[in-house]
């Protein structure tokens, strides 16, 4: 009984120091960035938006969608942040929509984290020579052999470098992946792009399974995004055409929380540090040197009762 008590009593203290150990780790949190998102809807009583411009052929239905493009030939639209985005870590996640009635379709949209905001141009809609990073949804193959359309892709500009179109951005690519099936996806299409500076840049797509997502790619040496970076959309048709629609934008500013339990820097003692194998085994020689104890005493008055009992007979 006693041996089933002790073993019972190590396993509980065992679970105890499992559980500090975890509560111990470090962990990613999430503060939401109300000033960089965006849903239904969209506009305010004075039909504008606090926290994002629009221009171009952009059309916004507040009950569903802003429209970029509309599916009719030499459209151009924009979408950008009033206010740049200034948290170091992020997460920006986008549903949006790719569809229309043709059977040949283009150009495309893009995602943009640059210096300049609101310029229409060549680029999917917004300015050449830019400056920041854009991540390009291009859906019309123009030249380039061997890639699958749609294709997304990431470009990262020094404000001189020029978009190369004739050959789908293939010389200034930072990285990307073929997408098919992303237009007219039978579930909701999102991208989610999260960046720690100076650790990854990541690009995640769901348009296959619904809470279900796909690598686009992953880096951990990303590009070196502007401190004044402003976010925004833009999109364009050429004499091919398709509906480019913004369904929500969520930001998020990421931090990690430190570790507990552990020294902060200047505080470490000089010394030596016991490893963890050797902490565990000190750990377990006290415990059992406890219910050594306490068992030693139990065993002990036994016998000196069980001698008592026999004196007081005689």
């Amino acid at each position: 009984m006693w041996f089933k008590s002790t073993l019972s009593a190590l396993w509980l203290a065992t679970l105890a120091r499992g559980a500090i150990k975890t509560e111990a780790d470090g962990t990613v949190k999430s503060i939401g960035l109300r000033t960089h998102t965006l849903s239904q809807p969209y506009l305010d009583s004075d039909m504008q938006s606090r926290w994002y411009d629009f221009g171009g052929d952009t059309v916004i239905r507040t009950d569903s969608y802003i429209r970029l493009t509309a599916d009719r030939p030499s459209q151009t639209g924009w979408l950008f942040s009033r206010v740049p985005l200034t948290a170091t870590n992020w997460e920006i996640e986008v549903e949006f929509k790719i569809h229309g009635k043709n059977q040949l379709y283009g150009d495309g949209f893009a995602m943009w984290l640059t210096k300049e905001r609101a310029k229409e141009g060549p680029v999917f809609g917004f300015q050449d020579n830019f400056e920041g990073l854009g991540i390009f949804f291009d859906t019309y193959k123009n030249n380039r052999p061997g890639v699958v359309f749609p294709y997304i892709m990431a470009m990262v500009g020094d404000g001189k470098t020029s978009y190369p179109k004739d050959t789908d951005g293939k010389e200034t690519e930072f990285a990307g992946c073929s997408a098919r099936g992303i237009r007219h996806a039978s579930v909701s299409t999102k991208m989610r792009l999260t960046y720690f500076q100076d650790k990854y840049l990541k690009l995640e797509l769901q348009y296959k399974n619904e809470d279900e997502w796909t690598l686009c790619f992953e880096t951990n040496e990303p590009p070196a995004i502007p401190q004044v970076a402003y976010l925004g959309f833009s999109a364009e048709t050429g004499e091919l055409s398709d509906n480019h629609d913004i369904i929500s934008i969520s930001a998020k500013n990421l931090y990690q929380t430190q570790p507990t339990g552990r020294p902060t820097p200047g505080s470490t003692r000089k010394g030596k540090t016991p490893s963890e194998g050797g902490s565990w085994t000190w750990f377990f020689f006290k415990v059992l040197f406890f219910f050594g104890l306490i068992g030693g005493g139990y065993v002990g008055y036994t016998a000196w009762r069980a001698n008592s009992k026999r004196s007081h007979r005689f």
